[in-house]
């Protein structure tokens, strides 16, 4: 009888297992697609793609702020280095200029002492020339404007008078004051006066 206990309780078991939809033959711990696991996998997959996401966009947050921070003292040492330009701009146009003024210097003290007026204006126009020279070299050219045609991109004009001569219409009669070139460019327009 032992042996047909066995078979009924086999049999019953097979009944209780058909009834229930369950394999005999199939391991549930094996197969990571069986009903109740799969959701857990996918959860997994979620989490390790999340994860990376997050991962990615820590990266890229590191990298916007070293670049945000880079480009800051960048803009502050452009901008320091801007204003040491403004400051010392002109130091070699002023280091060449300080031979005048020492001309400018000893010219004053002959004015005082000298009595040869020949001697003082040879002086002075000597300073004149020197002080011409040295900015002529750093670019500065006067605008040549008498006897030339009227042109409202160079000239300024004062006033108008009625031409010497027929040929001076419409040309600068007189120069009030020189306009003037620094490398090509127009520094200061000439203020002229026009004939009519």
């Amino acid at each position: 009888m032992k042996e047909k206990d066995k078979k009924y309780s086999q049999e019953q078991a097979a009944s209780l297992a058909d009834e229930g939809g369950i394999d005999r033959d199939v391991d549930m711990n094996t197969d990571e697609n069986m009903a109740g696991t799969t959701h857990l996998n996918d959860r997994l997959a979620e989490e390790s793609e999340a994860d990376k996401l997050s991962d990615e966009l820590q990266a890229q947050k590191d990298k916007y702020l070293r670049l945000l921070a880079d480009f800051d003292n960048f803009r502050k040492r452009s901008a320091k280095e801007r204003l040491d330009l403004i400051q010392t701009a002109n130091k070699d146009l002023i280091v060449s200029l300080l031979d005048v003024l020492d001309d400018c210097d000893r010219a004053e003290k002959q004015l005082q002492n000298s009595e040869d007026l020949g001697q003082v204006k040879e002086g002075v126009l000597h300073v004149f020339n020197k002080l011409r020279a040295i900015l002529q070299g750093k670019g500065l050219q006067p605008m040549k404007t008498l006897h030339e045609d009227f042109d409202v991109e160079k000239h300024e004009a004062i006033t108008e008078i009625p031409a010497p001569s027929g040929d001076l219409k419409g040309k600068v009669v007189d120069e009030l004051t020189k306009g003037y070139y620094l490398n090509d460019k127009i520094i200061r327009f000439a203020k002229v006066v026009v004939g009519k």
